[in-house]
């Protein structure tokens, strides 16, 4: 009895010892938790102290040396003016979105449309600014617009192909609001928008598919002015996003079998995107 006593005893001494040895591990493993936890804390802050010291350090330095080695500005207060004028050259890509409705004929032909490919064009505007404030600025630029589309049809179950081009000119009378970001020496980065009618004025053959005269587009662009010595030059982008449907439906065709394309078609609306050099 004596013997399973002090067995017990003994065992019960090495649970106790165990577990506070246990415990003081964990304990400590704590503590090590939270400093190795308050050290990188620390460290987390110091870097993102050093980095906020030189961010701000960077701009400073920047502007001094920006200051001390800025260009002559030319033409300083061109943008100033009321209202100057320009002209621009430029070239542009036509294109349109088809809409198709599923129109079966008699025979079981399916058409379908579109234009793989882009032809540039050439186009040539007039410019005339208004100033509204440091900002912004309205600016209206008629023009012409020379171009072509060709529109491949395909016929889904045979497939059958054949394709018509589609020559227009365009007058166009572009309305724009232009925001510029403000001028750092002689560059000024710019965007605008505003809409655009256009008056189809090209002559068109009484094809598989004929276009109305007017359309009207909503646009946006891009651009840069660019400051030189004697005047200003200007590239931009402008993206022209049709508004009308400019299907012809209502016309007499020499072949009456051809009025299939235009029934394939629920819609039909235009697009451009111009690149556009200004001189102003």
């Amino acid at each position: 009895m004596k013997i399973v006593s002090c067995c017990r005893i003994l065992f019960v001494k090495r649970a106790i010892a165990k577990s506070s040895f246990g415990s003081c591990k964990a304990i400590r493993n704590v503590f090590r938790r939270f400093y190795y936890t308050m050290i990188m804390r620390r460290k987390i802050g110091i870097i993102l102290i050093g980095i906020g010291l030189l961010l701000g350090c960077v701009p400073a330095k920047a502007q001094r040396a920006g200051t001390a080695g800025r260009k002559i500005q030319n033409l300083p207060f061109v943008d100033y003016k009321l209202i100057h004028f320009g002209f621009s050259v430029g070239m542009h890509m036509q294109d349109l979105t088809f809409t198709h409705n599923g129109y079966t004929t008699e025979d079981g032909q399916n058409w379908y449309m579109e234009v793989p490919s882009f032809s540039p064009g050439f186009c040539v505007n007039l410019l005339a600014d208004l100033y509204l404030c440091p900002h912004l600025n309205l600016r209206l630029s008629p023009g012409i617009y020379f171009g072509n589309k060709v529109v491949r049809f395909r016929e889904y179950n045979s497939g059958e192909m054949m394709s018509q081009n589609i020559k227009s000119n365009y007058v166009v009378v572009p309305l724009d609001l232009k925001f510029s970001s403000k001028r750092f020496d002689n560059i000024r980065p710019y965007i605008s928008a505003g809409v655009m009618g256009a008056l189809d004025v090209a002559k068109q053959e009484n094809s598989y598919l004929r276009l109305n005269k007017f359309d009207c587009y909503l646009t946006f662009a891009i651009g840069c002015d660019t400051y030189l010595p004697y005047f200003k030059f200007i590239p931009e982008v402008k993206f022209c996003i049709g508004l009308t449907d400019v299907l012809d439906r209502n016309r007499d065709l020499p072949n009456p079998a051809d009025i299939k394309f235009t029934n394939s078609l629920e819609r039909l609306r235009s697009g451009m995107v111009i690149l556009t050099f200004y001189f102003e």
